[in-house]
């Protein structure tokens, strides 16, 4: 039986991988793998008890205040010791992660073929998103088989000179996550803190932002809270200090704002299900906000999700005051605009992205490709 290796280590990974892992194990054609990097920790495992999936490897590298060039170091180091007694037929990576990078990359040394899940996002510009811009473009150099999101993910693979078979076009797992997670009868202390008032979520936290940029972002989403007295703001904040810090300076005293711990993806799914509206400088955020039909206002200067933007589901509005206010201005008063992008076609897939990747590997499989 092959055996098919899954790699990741941080909170969004998890959420996009697990139903993937789920998908293969319940087909019971192979022997299925997981190895968990560790990047983030609480988080991850957060994620992974949502789906009911145990690492069968942990390599346990996060440490206080790491840098990128040690958790590269440290997964590269962490991998080569598993390879020396474990070695899987193929290697499953997500993304744009340090961890996905640095995995695929002892994958390459070790000449273990590498799928590479949600493929070809660009934004053409090496340090936006920082670093994730430069790891997923690394990843498409080692991977043999790329799992493309969305039709424009396809194009700039194959403008990359990506071989045309080796690509397809499957939608991106996240929807599949939503489909196990989103639930119509879901309450919580946070729900019954927002009662009757329109929910604004916020999610702040990328590292190209910390500072000013961060900053700029708060008191907006603040300034529009003062604004609207029928809007209550949730931010869950990263565990990062740089942005604990901006989260406390910029909202402290403000009633209709609740700073909370990282939420559970339970929660956090469903609360984003809730919401008037998302402010968010994340990249799945983007994509799970245009599948639950909740308007996404992206805190960013570039997307590698354009096709969002294009569909008007996520509209960009960079992050300085004077783009980010009015945009929210616009959808909180205007009734007839909040609603078209809510009715937006999502263009990110329609749940079953990962029986398509099963499908795909399993006729691989059977013509040998990967042995």
């Amino acid at each position: 039986m092959k055996k098919l290796l899954f790699i990741f280590g941080t909170r969004p990974e998890a959420i996009k991988m697990c139903p993937l892992v789920n998908e293969f194990k319940n087909r019971g054609c192979f022997d299925v793998s997981v190895c968990v990097t560790g990047q983030h920790e609480k988080l991850l495992r957060d994620a992974m008890d949502a789906f009911g999936t145990v690492p069968d490897f942990d390599l346990g590298i996060m440490r206080p205040g790491q840098t990128l060039g040690g958790i590269t170091a440290r997964v590269l180091s962490g991998m080569e010791e598993l390879f020396a007694s474990y070695r899987p037929d193929l290697a499953f990576v997500h993304g744009d992660t340090t961890t996905s990078f640095s995995a695929a990359l002892s994958c390459f040394y070790h000449r273990i073929p590498v799928a590479h899940v949600e493929a070809g996002l660009r934004t053409h510009d090496i340090f936006s998103p920082f670093p994730e811009e430069y790891n997923r473009r690394a990843a498409t150099l080692i991977a043999k088989y790329h799992f493309a999101p969305t039709e424009k993910a396809r194009e700039n693979l194959l403008a990359e000179g990506v071989p045309e078979g080796s690509v397809w076009v499957t939608g991106n797992t996240v929807v599949d996550a939503l489909a196990a997670t989103v639930r119509p009868d879901y309450e919580s202390t946070v729900t019954k803190w927002v009662g009757g008032s329109r929910l604004m979520l916020l999610t702040a936290h990328r590292r190209e932002n910390h500072g000013e940029p961060l900053r700029r972002m708060l008191s907006a989403a603040r300034s529009t809270v003062r604004e609207f007295g029928d809007v209550k703001l949730v931010y869950p904040v990263h565990p990062n200090p740089a942005v604990r810090g901006a989260a406390r300076e910029i909202f402290g005293g403000e009633e209709r704002v609740l700073l909370t711990d990282p939420l559970g993806v339970y929660d956090f799914h469903n609360l984003l299900a809730r919401a008037y509206l998302v402010l968010t400088d994340s990249g799945g955020v983007q994509e799970e906000a245009s599948a639950l039909g909740v308007p996404a206002l992206v805190m960013r200067e570039k997307t590698e999700r354009p096709e969002g933007v294009s569909s008007g589901a996520l509209r960009l509005v960079g992050t300085e005051e004077e783009g980010i206010v009015p945009a929210c201005r616009k959808l909180l008063s205007d009734v007839g605009e909040r609603e078209k992008m809510a009715r937006a076609e999502s263009p990110f897939g329609d749940g079953r992205a990962c029986a398509a990747i099963a499908d795909i590997i399993c006729e691989k499989a059977r013509e040998g490709s990967f042995s």
